[in-house]
């Protein structure tokens, strides 16, 4: 992009996306901003202003078509592609991630699993060999991963991080509950349910 978009708008366009999605599953062909911000939760100017960072959708009062908005979202998000995938941490929480089919059928594509428990290193999770943590910097150079989904805990994360990192990685979607100190051009987001409960409590 040739300006800086923030990123609270960036986190915002998954969102649209996915109600994009389920409209158009619907039978919806064409929607509003109206519509759009009423499923969501999200004020009809904020959708309109998000969506003008990118340029021009849509027409004045003629609405803006599903299709047509699903593929723009897409090209900007860069999920018209395929992502290859790397998993470090193959306990529960990364068994399950391993074997989730929503991440094959959005172009998220998991090549790469790997763990430090000897008991696991050599075997299978679905086609996937479970290889040897030292291993992370030159499998995933190798097999050109950008992305890594880090489900260890949190004593080894950043050790781990930083082998990703050697290896290429450019973006790392971090469940330990630990912030993770790397150089700038590394994109980290956390997922941690504690935190989240956390937040929710003060409602309650």
């Amino acid at each position: 992009m040739t300006k800086q978009i923030p990123d609270i708008v960036v986190g915002r366009l998954p969102r649209y996306l996915q109600a994009l999605e389920h409209m158009q599953k619907d039978g919806f062909m064409t929607t509003s901003s109206k519509e759009l911000g009423a499923n969501l939760g999200i004020s009809a100017a904020q959708i309109r202003k998000d969506l003008s960072q990118f340029g021009g959708f849509g027409k004045q009062g003629m609405g803006y078509s599903i299709q047509s908005l699903i593929n723009q979202l897409r090209s900007i998000l860069h999920v018209n592609q395929s992502w290859k995938l790397a998993l470090v941490g193959i306990g529960d929480l990364g068994n399950a991630l391993a074997r989730y089919q929503g991440f094959t059928s959005r172009g998220f594509h998991i090549v790469l699993a790997f763990d430090i428990d000897p008991e696991k290193i050599g075997g299978k999770i679905g086609n996937i060999e479970i290889m040897d943590a030292a291993k992370i910097a030159e499998e995933v150079r190798k097999n050109d991963v950008k992305i890594a989904m880090l489900t260890v805990p949190s004593t080894a994360a950043q050790n781990i991080a930083v082998e990703l990192v050697k290896g290429g990685v450019l973006a790392i979607l971090n469940y330990a509950p630990i912030s993770l100190s790397l150089p700038d051009h590394v994109h980290v987001e956390y997922v941690d349910p504690i935190v989240k409960l956390q937040h929710m409590t003060f409602y309650l």
